[in-house]
């Protein structure tokens, strides 16, 4: 089973992984700048997530299995790659395992460590949608707003909606699956693990996912990473700023 993805240019192989409950095209835009630096970006759908396959395993020993099998099943052999939040410790899993495929790591927003479950109301609002009832986006919208006030939040999760049929909605994750393992997108990097590639780690200095304390536990287990601030941006500081996270990924590979 091979992920789906979408890819955008030719060049030098740059894939990029998305966060939890996201999808690949979450990061169009972004992939068509990069594309124009000579990149070929590939937009990956990780496991239950966005269009690729459902699976009842889900934790970041399969997904950078999965990545790998996407390297062999495209030829590639050497890679950039850059994960945002889960996608980010799918891919300092997969930097640990597999070095030897990575030319440059970029880890957004995220660190080895271990992080408390804090999706519950999310996935509740998810698990509330019922679409016997919820007939167009809007409905779906009003729904969710009841667990998750953020609109922006509730946007980027109605992206998971599309037509199953003609007049019938559903979610094309597997949220079954999904709020099952829900722990195991937290999990830490294991502690023998480390990560051998030149790597950039962005955090937005309005988020919590990596603080100082974090800052020493990433140099141990990433020893050639260097830890960089996207101003006026939160977890999703690649939205919430994008032309300043394009600019540092930008000089990090030139």
């Amino acid at each position: 089973m091979i992920l789906h993805s979408r890819i955008i240019g030719q060049g030098v192989p740059f894939l990029i992984l998305h966060g939890f409950l996201g999808m690949g095209d979450n990061w169009k835009t972004l992939a068509l700048r990069f594309s124009k630096l000579g990149f070929q970006v590939h937009l990956i759908d990780q496991r239950n997530h966005g269009r690729s396959f459902h699976d009842e395993v889900f934790d970041y020993d399969a997904m950078a299995s999965d990545v790998r099998a996407y390297c062999q099943f495209h030829h590639i052999k050497s890679c950039i790659l850059l994960g945002h939040s889960m996608g980010g410790k799918t891919a300092m899993m997969f930097a640990a395992r597999y070095p030897t495929v990575l030319k440059k790591l970029v880890v957004a927003d995220i660190s080895p460590r271990f992080y408390p479950v804090h999706h519950d109301a999310i996935l509740a609002g998810l698990g509330a949608l019922d679409f016997s009832n919820i007939k167009t986006r809007t409905q779906a919208d009003d729904k969710l707003s009841e667990y998750v006030q953020e609109q922006g939040v509730r946007q980027f999760l109605l992206k998971n909606l599309y037509w199953t049929a003609p007049g019938q909605l559903g979610l094309r994750l597997n949220l079954e699956v999904l709020s099952a393992n829900v722990h195991e997108v937290g999990e830490a990097l294991p502690s023998h693990l480390s990560v051998p590639t030149q790597t950039l780690f962005l955090r937005g200095d309005r988020s919590e996912y990596i603080g100082k304390a974090d800052e020493s536990q990433i140099l141990i287990q990433c020893p050639n990473a260097r830890i960089e601030t996207i101003a006026n941006a939160g977890h999703w500081l690649h939205a919430e700023n994008p032309d300043a996270f394009f600019n540092a990924v930008a000089q990090f590979l030139d």
